[in-house]
């Protein structure tokens, strides 16, 4: 009876050994939480860092360095900045993004924008740091935009009449492409399990300057979602769609029919608890004040406007996340 109680000790033993080793392999497969960004030009980002040209950029006037001299401001945005000037990289939210010349790739921080070198951002900056503060998992960003790019016809949908956009093609291909790449491209994430968790929408400036795109834009904003989901194979994939907040609240007639046409594509009753469309009117800042006195349409460069947008997109993701 001794010996068989032994034996039966050394089976109890041994058998707990195998659940704690399989309970650490799985452990160790770690899994990534991925989010498409994708629209026109708002998206790629237009945000000024740090450029203060007295003519080109309004002498610093609402670049992001500037921004964080003043206290205010600062306490909002002291986390993007370390104490020796340089710019935050967040070790656990990645970004992957194909310009026209190179993917950029590596952890969050400035200068995942169309532009060379790091003196612009864009959404992703704080959308970023909201999701990663969210999550205990890893976190990537893969932003696919062009400038202006339409709806109508750049990024129009399979499922409309008439022929696809490219860009919608081109889309869906490198969201496909960032996800079999994973390992290759971040060896820190090898042999994770990559999760896609959430799209992102800010795109519109292309389809507001047309009556006709306007006319179309909630019809074809459903589609998008709806096509989007069925290409990316997840059929309930959280949506967030950015509104086309340039020149605040008091815009003209076109703009603010084109924002009804955005809030009734993205909140229709079958959307609901699954798509956020996210108001930006309020972060619009004077052009004055901004480094592109110009560039309306890119929120004359501001980069407060940049980092609310990115903020409110963030965390209209993890409300919905939540439900």
């Amino acid at each position: 009876m001794k010996t068989l109680g032994l034996r039966l000790a050394w089976l109890t033993i041994w058998l707990l050994a195998l659940s704690e080793a399989a309970a650490a392999r799985d452990a160790s497969v770690r899994r990534v939480r991925a989010f498409v960004l994708a629209g026109q030009s708002n998206m790629v980002g237009q945000g000024v860092v740090d450029l203060d040209h007295p003519e080109h950029y309004n002498g610093g006037r609402g670049t992001l360095a500037r921004l964080l001299e003043d206290p205010e401001k600062r306490a909002r945005m002291a986390h993007l900045q370390n104490s020796d000037g340089t710019w935050v990289e967040r070790d656990d939210v990645w970004v992957r993004y194909r310009t026209k010349d190179q993917v950029k790739k590596g952890h969050l921080s400035i200068g995942f924008t169309g532009y060379d070198g790091r003196h612009h951002m864009g959404p992703e900056l704080q959308l970023g740091h909201v999701l990663g503060e969210h999550f205990d998992e890893p976190v990537l960003l893969i932003k696919t935009a062009w400038g202006g790019k339409s709806l109508v016809a750049d990024f129009r949908p399979p499922s409309c009449e008439g022929p696809t956009g490219p860009y919608y093609e081109q889309m869906i291909a490198e969201v496909h492409e960032a996800l079999a790449n994973l390992g290759s491209e971040f060896p820190e994430l090898a042999g994770a399990k990559i999760e896609l968790t959430g799209f992102v929408w800010l795109q519109g400036w292309n389809d507001m300057i047309d009556a006709q795109a306007r006319a179309e834009y909630a019809d074809n904003l459903a589609h998008l979602i709806r096509d989007v989901r069925r290409d990316l194979r997840q059929l309930d994939l959280p949506v967030v769609v950015g509104e086309l907040g340039n020149g605040g609240p008091d815009a003209g007639a076109g703009m603010l029919e084109f924002r009804r046409a955005q809030m009734a594509g993205a909140t229709r009753p079958e959307f609901e608890g699954t798509v956020a469309f996210v108001e930006t009117t309020s972060f619009a800042r004077p052009a004055e004040d901004s480094p592109n006195r110009t560039h309306g349409h890119h929120w004359f460069g501001n980069a407060e406007s940049y980092f609310l947008i990115g903020d409110a997109l963030g965390r209209a993701m993890v409300d919905l996340l939540k439900r």
